[in-house]
């Protein structure tokens, strides 16, 4: 009887210690602002995706807390990733949603990257991705196989992003002959490039992007998808052909290592630091936000896609990445600076 006194004893103390902390971080909401920061200009994908996560987690969070997003554009997100990995508020009060290439960054593109993925705190992601090639109506080439043929011109925002790294690696592991121009500001400004004919098409154009971003110019005929990129292939691309993955074991890595960001898809983080307390807190109200029949819903009206990853399957994904041999890494090194 006096152990049994013990235990529901030490388990009233647990369940108190629970409630406080509960109580601490609803106390810290209360009241305050929330900034969800997106890594992108306004109207893609990942700022339609952010805004509407921004509109329903509020409701989930101890406190109820106003959610404001932000659009912080600049280098596929490298702007936003590399404020988080210096400046950023560590107290909980922004989180912010990146091009899925960042958490590779600094491994491929160390002179580019201030931040260490492995330090950020994913919060979870909305879906995973698929990658397309995509060319408007005008190139010169109709089919797949064209692509190992004729120059094809392809718009990017920068390297990491991956309408710049994907084609880059194609070329030099599988034979195609693209031309990557870089510094367009965001998905939307390279719609435009192809609509005014600068350029001939996205080399790395993420599926949802196609599918929220591109209605009007496929009700059209204007674009055609040519060429699908990973190592396995979407069920909504049965019919369209995958790009080689390579001829070796060792090239078989370098394109494993670079379509490892479609598992991420589009991914929430904080910065390091975030107090535990705060951050579970905030990983649980986006968990509950993936279910929330009203985010469902605004969801499908929009076409995008809701198929969560977990924070702790992005935790576990990026210290595989990171633990790749030094080999590996510095040949993917060779191949993206190559090409600056």
């Amino acid at each position: 009887m006096r152990h049994l006194r013990r235990l529901l004893l030490m388990a009233g103390v647990v369940m108190s210690a629970g409630a406080a902390k509960a109580d601490a971080v609803a106390d810290f909401y209360k009241g305050k602002t929330v900034f969800l920061q997106i890594g992108s200009v306004p109207g893609g994908v990942y700022d339609i995706v952010g805004r509407m996560v921004a509109r329903h987690i509020a409701t989930h969070i101890p406190g109820g807390p106003k959610v404001v997003p932000q659009n912080v554009p600049g280098g596929g997100s490298l702007l936003l990733a590399n404020q988080f990995g210096a400046i950023t508020p560590r107290d909980g009060t922004v989180l912010g949603v990146f091009n899925n290439g960042m958490p590779t960054t600094p491994l491929l593109d160390p002179s580019a990257a201030r931040f260490d993925a492995r330090k950020f705190n994913f919060i979870g992601s909305t879906s995973r991705e698929a990658h397309i090639l995509v060319v408007w109506s005008s190139a010169p080439v109709k089919t797949f196989e064209e692509l190992f043929e004729k120059e094809v011109i392809l718009g990017a925002t920068s390297p990491g992003a991956a309408p710049f790294d994907f084609p880059i690696l194609t070329n030099a592991l599988a034979g195609t002959k693209f031309k990557i121009v870089p510094g367009y500001p965001g998905g939307p400004e390279t719609q435009l490039a192809m609509r005014r004919g600068e350029i001939h098409g996205n080399g790395g154009l993420a599926l949802g992007s196609y599918k929220t971003d591109y209605q009007d110019a496929v009700s059209h005929n204007e674009i055609r998808i040519l060429g699908a990129f990973g190592m396995r292939r979407h069920p909504e691309l049965k019919d369209v052909p995958l790009f080689p993955t390579g001829k070796s074991p060792e090239e078989r890595q370098l394109f494993e290592l670079m379509y490892a960001r479609q598992d991420y898809g589009r991914p929430f983080v904080m910065p390091e630091g975030v107090p535990q307390e705060r951050l579970a807190a905030m990983r649980a109200a986006f968990e509950k936000t993936m279910k929330d029949p009203e985010f469902l819903a605004e969801a499908q009206r929009a076409n995008a896609d809701i198929d969560p990853v977990s924070w702790r399957e992005m935790t576990e994904l990026t210290a595989r990445l990171y633990a790749t041999s030094p080999e590996t890494i510095s040949r993917m090194r060779s191949i993206i600076n190559a090409t600056k």
